[in-house]
């Protein structure tokens, strides 16, 4: 593959990662835990926002460059990997779809009312980052994209590791900019604006698991 050749692929990589996980992460409907958790303090949701999306970046990064090595370690094979991340996804959002609000996001929204700056800051990464913005899901999608790009040789790994720490960037800087301006984007769709939404991307997440669960199914099968 000639220098062009590479350079065209590795941009193609880039552009896949935010398009499968952002569907994924879904950061509109962290918006209303993020909100409930600075509440209307500026200052403290920028803070917040910039500490979720650092968590968010190492874990997406660590996710596709050694997930597949993980997944060699214990023998699991990458389509069952997508049958079962697909679940996860397809589950989560079959749960959004008939609740009315998450339970987690339940649970955080009760605890934020008066919590102060290091309090908030303590749940950068739990509840905000893990489960709510790189969940379970999010984790298989990170390991199913890292093992197509890993293969034997310096430059397939080198390049891989581009398309990681690129693409990474590419999906928490969207998850910054929307968390960031998290209280304008909650102000403007209002409750009932949320809610459908929320319904929409939880159509979506379903459709996303069903697919993923039958590409995998479909590699079983070959």
């Amino acid at each position: 593959m000639d220098l062009q050749g590479i350079v065209v692929h590795i941009a193609r990589e880039l552009v896949l990662v935010p398009i499968t996980l952002l569907p994924i992460i879904n950061p509109l409907s962290t918006a209303s835990v993020f909100v409930a958790t600075v509440g209307r303090q500026h200052d403290k949701a920028k803070l917040l926002a910039r500490q979720v999306c650092i968590n968010s970046y190492c874990v997406i990064v660590i996710g596709i460059l050694i997930g597949g090595y993980v997944l060699k370690l214990f023998g699991i094979s990458l389509p069952v990997v997508r049958i079962a991340g697909g679940l996860l996804v397809a589950a989560n959002g079959w749960r959004m779809l008939n609740a009315r609000r998450e339970t987690v996001q339940d649970a955080v929204a009760e605890q934020a009312v008066s919590m102060p700056s290091q309090d908030i800051m303590k749940h950068s990464f739990v509840p905000m980052t893990f489960p709510l913005t790189t969940g379970p899901g999010t984790l298989a999608a990170c390991i199913a994209l890292g093992t197509q790009m890993q293969s034997g040789t310096p430059l397939d790994f080198l390049s891989g590791a581009i398309v990681a720490f690129g693409g990474a960037a590419l999906v928490v800087l969207v998850v910054y900019l929307i968390l960031r301006n998290s209280l304008k984007v909650i102000a403007r769709l209002g409750d009932t604006g949320e809610l459908v939404l929320q319904q929409v991307m939880a159509f979506v997440l379903v459709c996303i698991g069903i697919q993923l669960m039958w590409n995998g199914w479909d590699e079983l099968q070959q």
